[in-house]
């Protein structure tokens, strides 16, 4: 009985949703081009995210060399994007990467894929907020942060914000009311914030050939005790740092254009990754495309490509005008221009700023609101939290219950916090994406088994290496190493979805501790103890060694 309940509670993890392909009754009209997704994706990529990730990144993480994290973050994305073009090729549908993993993982996949995104957007939504309350207050001398530091301080607990924040919560709020009352952006307004998204970057860039310093790219330490004996440091934020001197992952003032090293180079990569965000939505407009298949890979590659240019080239800038570690963290912009003498360049963009992080707020807590609608409707979460307002037809629970998470979050959290874990839910739902494409690729005729409950989980007969007790060892290496056929079929699928399960995909597989082992510990080593890694410790340069070796293996399996 035990062992019954087990394997129906196995078959509906891996309960897979059929998915139907769209009738071209349904199919919207394919009227865009490869150009007009290329606009769609600078449009979702290009946001407050700008302004949020460089001064961050600049300042206490990678210096300078934040443009070479942008890259990194970049190549990252370019990979990504291209799995979710061939996502898009191989399943009958049009959608994110929540309705791929339900139709190709199953719903354990879904369930976590689908947490990670909420995990993502509540950050968002909390850092969106508290960054526009910053900036507010930094616009009008630093007032409020000042009298709320001096009241609450002294009675907040250390892992906790400084000072609650009143104004983020406030501004939070008065979304909820937004989203209930039912507005939507028009294609006007739409047309015009992607427009002042354009405009912002390439002014900064052109300021920052004009006011640039190229001394700031070899800054010394003396440089730095010389420039912080004679500042006031205006760039705090009225004695509160958000982000707080400790926290440099090195002497401020050495290295030059790389003042951390490589080390700051990878970790503000993972930070630089949240900027490229929104790429994905190419995928969802793929079918009113007249060529989905080139039109996707290419403007997500050109629309990534393009935010690249305006991330690096407003990086390059602000660190050029303004020496790293004078960078405001948070309000980068505003205060750049202040330090090269520009007020009301200072005041436009400050002005700029707000209304830029209020859009994407908006934008943000509505995808927020239909991915909790989605899950509702696939059962994984509360049939309550899809309650729809009857006039104005908006999602009023969902929008409630996140929206009131996040300002909670913004009330009392440091934004340093939330900023360092704002990627976490992204990246790991890509990560979980991407995994998949291993699992499709080698499946034969997904497409025409669309209609069908297939099981992921292999049976325990049908396993590929049991299927010949008989032989020997040296035929199942054969077989594995030269299989006899190029197309995919049955074992092939089987196998790679064995060495998916090895590589850590299916957590829910009976491969968990090997799925650990593999590249949770080869992560945790290369994080701990790089130096002693590459510097050539004998035991932990040979299990960093013998672990890179399994995974070469495995790889190898699955290309063969």
């Amino acid at each position: 009985m035990l062992r019954q309940y087990v394997r129906q509670l196995g078959q509906k993890l891996v309960h897979r949703r059929p998915v139907e392909p769209i009738e071209e009754s349904e199919s919207p009209a394919a009227h865009l081009n490869t150009l007009d997704l290329v606009g769609f994706g600078v449009a979702s990529t290009l946001g407050a995210s700008v302004y949020i990730v460089a001064g961050a990144v600049a300042k206490y993480i990678a210096g300078p060399a934040t443009i070479i994290s942008l890259l990194v973050a970049a190549l990252s994305c370019v990979i990504c994007g291209l799995c979710y073009a061939e996502l898009r090729a191989q399943v009958p549908c049009s959608g994110s990467v929540y309705l791929y993993s339900y139709a190709t993982m199953g719903q354990l996949c879904t369930f976590v894929i689908g947490w990670n995104l909420i995990l993502y957007l509540v950050i968002g939504t909390a850092s969106l907020s508290k960054v526009w309350s910053i900036t507010f207050d930094s616009l009008i001398g630093n007032h409020i942060s000042q009298a709320l530091e001096e009241t609450f301080s002294p009675y907040m607990p250390s892992f906790l914000a400084t000072f609650p924040d009143f104004v983020a919560l406030a501004l939070l709020l008065v979304m909820i009311g937004v989203m209930l009352l039912g507005s939507y952006a028009s294609p006007l307004i739409i047309k015009v914030f992607t427009g002042i998204n354009i405009f912002v970057p390439i002014f900064t860039i052109i300021s920052g050939f004009i006011r640039g310093d190229l001394h700031n790219w070899q800054l010394t330490e003396q440089d730095y005790r010389l420039n912080t004996s004679r500042s006031s440091d205006i760039y705090r934020l009225g004695g509160y740092d958000p982000w707080p001197e400790k926290c440099f992952l090195g002497p401020l003032g050495s290295g030059g254009f790389v003042p951390f090293g490589f080390d700051g180079i990878l970790q503000g990569a993972a930070l630089c990754f949240y900027s490229f965000v929104g790429f994905d939505g190419i995928v969802m407009k793929g079918r009113e495309t007249q060529n989905p298949q080139r039109s996707i890979t290419l403007s997500m590659v050109i629309s990534i490509f393009i935010g690249f240019l305006a991330y690096s080239g407003v990086s390059a800038s602000i660190t050029l005008m303004v020496p790293y570690y004078q960078i405001h963290p948070f309000s980068p912009l505003p205060q750049a221009f202040l330090h090269v003498g520009w007020d009301p360049a200072r005041y436009i963009m400050a002005v700029v700023f707000l209304c830029a992080l209020l859009y994407s707020l908006l934008g943000t807590i509505f995808y927020m609101s239909q991915l909790i609608c989605a899950m509702v409707k696939d059962g994984l979460l509360f049939w309550g939290l899809a309650q729809i307002h009857a006039r104005t037809g908006t999602p009023v629970m969902a929008i409630m219950s996140s929206v009131n998470l996040a300002a909670i979050m913004a009330l009392f959290l440091d934004l340093r916090h939330m900023v360092e874990h704002m990627s976490t839910g992204m990246i790991f739902s890509n990560i979980l994406g991407t995994f998949s494409v291993l699992v499709l690729r080698y499946q034969p005729d997904l497409n025409e088994k669309a209609e069908e409950e297939v099981e992921m989980e292999p049976e325990v007969e049908e396993h590929p290496l049991d299927s010949v007790p008989e032989a020997s060892i040296s035929r199942i290496l054969k077989s594995l190493w030269f299989p006899a056929s190029t197309i995919p079929i049955q074992k092939s699928g089987q196998i790679v979805y064995g060495c998916a399960s090895l590589l850590g995909e299916h957590l829910f597989s009976s491969t968990l501790t090997l799925a650990v082992l593999l590249l949770i510990i080869l992560s945790l080593i290369l994080a701990q103890w790089p130096k002693r890694v590459f510097s050539g410790d004998p035991v932990l340069t040979t299990v960093a060694v013998l672990l890179l070796l399994l995974i070469t293996g495995v790889t190898v399996i699955i290309w063969r």
